[in-house]
């Protein structure tokens, strides 16, 4: 089995600063930044995980991917919207490594695939984080990254399943699967019903998600979402490893939502709150679009996904002055 000597996390966002963090206390670790302080900072100060691990490790970051060395494994930790930007970045670098991807969505392996012949793998992570600083994250939530060989151009199972285990070895959790595509529209379904109803609504991932018992209770429309989205992964030919509204029943009555009282601000609720672009074209859009490929109806994943783009579009228009 090929031995991971180094690795180079490319995002240094709450999620690739939790893998940083972890496996920087395990094998020598790159972070590839955006900015020149951001790089500055980690090269000065290291970087420090509280929460649920309590490490502060050394780091090597910079801008620019020649001043990384040659990492057996990148991780390509960046949003969804951000990945052709960094694929870009790599173009040419990291010949020898493989590519580990953990964004929400579906569709960011073609987008990588373009800019270079690494060896693919296909994530998803549950685990969440809080950025207090470029130097410091916060641990929230301590669940899995689930990881597979990418179908088209793939890492061999085996080096996954290395990864997988280094993962753990640093403290963080990682399961390895041959077929990721049932634990990947598991985890789309339920983002593409838990975001997007969160950012429309500005209401955190909070109890009100699982409840039924009124008509006015929100839980009818998220239940009705998933209900749809099982639907389209069954006539694209995909099995789930999860149901979804299961997935989103456990975690709002198990307090896996982060603070019981205030709830988890989902990544689109948090993009809209900062008038960010969101990630529901590779989210909501994608269900959309593998509805079309299928010929099934998705009347709420298009309403949803309308929505959040007409909400964009909003923030891009002049307001009328105050009279």
């Amino acid at each position: 089995m090929r031995k991971i000597d180094s690795v180079c996390i490319v995002g240094a966002g709450a999620i690739g600063s939790l893998f940083a963090g972890h496996l920087g206390a395990l094998t020598p670790t790159g972070v590839l930044t955006r900015r020149s302080s951001h790089a500055r900072e980690l090269n000065e100060h290291g970087l420090r995980v509280s929460g649920k691990s309590d490490l502060h490790v050394r780091v090597r970051a910079s801008t620019d991917p020649a001043e990384l060395g040659e990492p057996d494994l990148v991780i390509l930790a960046t949003k969804a919207t951000a990945v052709e930007e960094s694929a870009a970045t790599l173009r040419g670098h990291f010949p020898g490594a493989a590519v580990l991807l953990v964004q929400n969505g579906l569709g960011c392996e073609e987008v990588v695939r373009r800019f270079g012949d690494w060896p693919l793998i296909s994530g998803v992570t549950f685990m969440s984080g809080v950025r207090h600083s470029d130097t410091h994250v916060e641990y929230e939530l301590d669940t899995s990254t689930w990881m597979g060989p990418w179908a088209e151009h793939g890492a061999d199972y085996g080096f996954v399943c290395a990864v997988a285990e280094l993962i753990n070895a640093s403290g963080l959790k990682a399961e390895a699967y041959e077929d990721l595509l049932p634990h990947q529209w598991s985890k789309l379904i339920f983002n593409s019903a838990v975001n997007s109803i969160s950012a429309m609504a500005d209401l955190p991932h909070v109890r009100s998600f699982a409840a039924r018992d009124g008509i006015a209770d929100l839980g009818h429309l998220v239940f009705a979402m998933m209900d749809e989205g099982r639907r389209i992964a069954a006539a694209r030919g995909v099995a789930l490893a999860d149901d979804p509204w299961e997935m989103n029943v456990r975690a709002v009555s198990r307090g896996q939502t982060g603070n019981e009282e205030y709830g988890h601000v989902t990544s689109m609720l948090d993009d809209v709150r900062h008038r960010r672009l969101t990630e529901v074209d590779w989210i909501t859009g994608a269900i959309v679009r593998e509805a079309a490929k299928a010929g099934v109806a998705a009347p709420y994943h298009e309403t949803l996904y309308r929505l959040v783009k007409a909400l964009e579009s909003g923030w891009q228009r002049p307001r009328a002055p105050a009279h």
